[in-house]
């Protein structure tokens, strides 16, 4: 398989196994495996992803022995929108192998799989929710918060009962709307496809609920099963402070014996109105999403009009100056001119870019750089390999802590 290529495969591997492209004769199998060592709702979204128009097989690989599925992956295409770029991405779901063909390498083989289908469909950037650790295997760091899941100690008064009813299909233009305004206010966003919307219609691993006046949907969210912990409600949208308040009784409501927590997304109206009713308690440990880059240099290149935007409005001249990122095996600059900046020089092995004014991170660090909640000045002060020397005011125009709203096909 070569990366920027589509993937060729078949591709043999040791023991006579052989990883594929999936296809209509596997669903059964991919289904039960995947529930068997994930959720039993995991066979029906692999379902509505192979056999949607916008996904289609080609979007799940599997590893086989013969005639059985033992290991399968599937790689959904995802966009993100930092400031006004929007950077294709690729997203891997439904991971799962056999216990017996554990420890043998299938995932990393479905991994380098899914990561050049990703680099064929012109994605510059892979972002995903894992297990602990496993995924910094291949190449992904932590960079971007999750947010924090917050029980609610009460529910504000409304005037009469909330219109909440599950979403139909004809509302799905509605959801994408109210789901497009709240998220004008974060500086990093990834919304739901138009596909993925279809999907969560059907799916089980959560219910899609709005909130009707007047014949128009006012409020959208999602809600999870009732179990013993409780359930939660989970990107909450709204078009105006009754809608919220509604839509929150309505929910709270569904189950009122039941704990019910609200994931927290600061800066939305929803989150605004709900303020007081929620426990605030800080975050009892940390929770993030993974990133990849596979090439910094075209990443960098893509964000030039992000950056030429942040100088401007820092009111910084850099012109006649380059812009200079080490990752100490490499380094990156980009021309500054009085009309813009130029694309992106690589260069070699650089361990003190502070010397021409530039700035280090290391490279397990650039996704937090770019897309996390610190910056540069926040990542220098806890990691030692991060850090700006010289005129530090332009970096630090350039690499500021940023806001994040990601949604994604399952709920972190």
């Amino acid at each position: 398989m070569t990366v920027g290529e589509l993937p060729v495969l078949p591709v043999p591997l040791p023991g006579g196994l052989v990883l594929r492209e999936s296809g209509p004769a596997d669903l059964e199998q991919i289904g039960a495996l995947l529930a068997e060592r994930g959720a039993p709702q995991d066979a029906l979204d692999h379902r509505l992803v192979v056999e949607d128009p916008d996904a289609g097989w080609s979007a799940c690989a599997v590893v086989v022995d013969g005639d059985r599925v033992v290991s399968t992956a599937t790689l959904l295409d995802e966009e993100l929108r930092l400031g006004g770029v929007r950077l294709p991405a690729g997203q891997v779901e439904l991971v799962a192998t056999d216990t017996e063909f554990e420890g043998r390498g299938l995932v990393r083989a479905l991994m380098q799989w899914a990561h050049a289908r990703s680099a064929a469909r012109g994605h510059v950037v892979q972002v995903m929710i894992g297990i602990p650790y496993f995924y910094r295997l291949f190449g992904y760091e932590y960079a971007i918060d999750i947010p924090v899941s917050r029980p609610v100690r009460g529910t504000p008064p409304t005037e009469g009962a909330p219109a909440l009813r599950t979403a139909r299909a004809a509302d799905l233009p509605a959801v994408a709307a109210l789901q497009e305004r709240a998220q004008r206010g974060f500086d990093l966003a990834m919304g739901h496809s138009p596909a993925r919307w279809r999907w969560l219609l059907a799916h089980d691993a959560s219910t899609l609920r709005v909130v009707e006046r007047a014949g128009e949907v006012v409020a959208v969210a999602r809600t999870t099963p009732v179990d013993d912990g409780g359930f939660r409600l989970a990107e909450a949208a709204a078009a105006d402070e009754r809608a919220a308040r509604e839509l929150l009784a309505g929910v709270a409501a569904l189950a009122p014996q039941a704990r019910l927590h609200v994931v927290h997304r600061p800066g939305t109206l929803p989150a605004t109105v709900w303020h007081e009713l929620l426990d605030h308690t800080p975050r009892p440990r940390a929770e993030q999403y993974y990133v990849r880059i596979p090439d910094p240099a075209v990443l960098l290149d893509r964000l030039r009009p992000v950056f030429r935007e942040r100088l401007a409005g820092a009111g910084l001249d850099h012109s006649g100056r380059d812009l200079l990122l080490s990752t100490y095996r490499a380094h990156y600059r980009i021309p500054v001119g009085p009309q813009g900046s130029g694309e992106v020089v690589t260069g070699g092995t650089m361990q003190h870019p502070g010397a021409d004014g530039g700035v280090a991170v290391a490279p397990d660090q650039l996704a937090a750089l770019l897309f996390g909640p610190y910056g540069i000045e926040g990542l220098s002060r806890v990691r030692p390999d991060v850090y700006v020397r010289g005129e530090a005011e332009p970096y630090r125009a350039l690499f500021p802590p940023l806001t994040s709203d990601l949604l994604t096909y399952y709920l972190p």
